[in-house]
């Protein structure tokens, strides 16, 4: 069935009661939605899937979080409303990729096997509309820190999620008093990761895979830093983000235009583009 062009970005930003229209795209790419992990708005994520079509929906890794599930069973119905939702859009003709990432690791074990209609990959190959090719793996082979240090890594990954859990708290408290959300724990990690410079060495390290194959750019998530942005050497890195705090997807318009986009639960103003649509819409 032919997908119509999508309205304006900021239709997304519409609470779910002010948006019975479906978005349509070609492609709709997604990752860190952390089912299993208390931190995860797996209702968001849902919310969202109902409210677009696609011709096909990239998972593109940590979509369940078993490092979390180990240590503590957590699946309320919102987590199994989201996966319903990915299996309803499969069997009405979306095809779902599902590409793990290192907290849903053991899935990899399946690979180039399908389960109910979604396909298990490794990683995948994105031909876009306008003739560019495009690597989509969740990003973790290129991260040091999983590679090398696992164990600080899990500690550190619960941590994170239990900071996000007391800082949604905070943000209740902060709009009583009329103060925009903070992110506590995104301002955190981004003083950690710059110290150390891993966010660059994580985005080169995906690139340099990217330029090798001779492929135009890279979609990703992993670090829960959405972005595109055309690189000096003319290719295109794109970060899915995450769905436990900045709720956002990378997306492809049927001329294969390319950008990531928000969904947040907040009213806003359509009158003008918001400052992330400034942000992260690509060029």
């Amino acid at each position: 069935m032919p997908i119509d062009s999508p309205p304006p970005l900021h239709a997304l930003h519409d609470t779910p009661r002010r948006r019975p229209e479906r978005l349509a795209y070609r492609s709709i790419f997604m990752s860190d939605v952390h089912l299993g992990a208390s931190s995860s708005r797996a209702d968001d994520a849902a919310d969202f899937l109902k409210s677009v079509e696609c011709r096909t929906l990239y998972l593109v890794g940590d979509i369940i979080d078993m490092w979390r599930l180990r240590s503590r069973w957590h699946w309320p119905e919102s987590h199994n409303r989201f996966v319903k939702r990915v299996l309803k859009m499969s069997k009405h003709g979306t095809r779902v990729v599902f590409i793990p990432g290192n907290h849903d690791e053991h899935a990899r074990h399946y690979t180039e096997l399908n389960f109910g209609g979604v396909e298990v990959v490794h990683e995948a190959i994105h031909h876009a509309a306008d003739g560019r090719r495009y690597l989509v793996t969740h990003g973790d082979q290129a991260d040091l820190v999983i590679r090398h240090a696992r164990l600080v890594s899990m500690i550190g990954g619960t941590a994170y999620d239990g900071l996000v859990v007391a800082n949604r708290w905070a943000n209740r408290l902060r709009a009583k008093f009329g103060c925009a959300p903070w992110s506590l724990s995104q301002s955190i990690k981004m003083k950690v990761k710059k110290a150390c410079q891993h966010i660059a060495r994580f985005e080169d390290v995906l690139i340099d895979e990217a330029r090798s194959r001779g492929l135009d750019g890279v979609i990703c998530g992993h670090i829960h830093k959405a972005e595109y942005r055309t690189t000096p050497c003319g290719l295109v890195y794109i970060n899915c983000g995450d769905w436990v705090e900045s709720l956002t997807v990378a997306v492809e318009h049927d001329d294969g235009t390319m950008r990531v986009v928000d969904w947040h639960d907040t009213p806003r103003s359509t009158d003008q583009p918001t400052e992330s649509e400034n942000i992260l819409a690509s060029a």
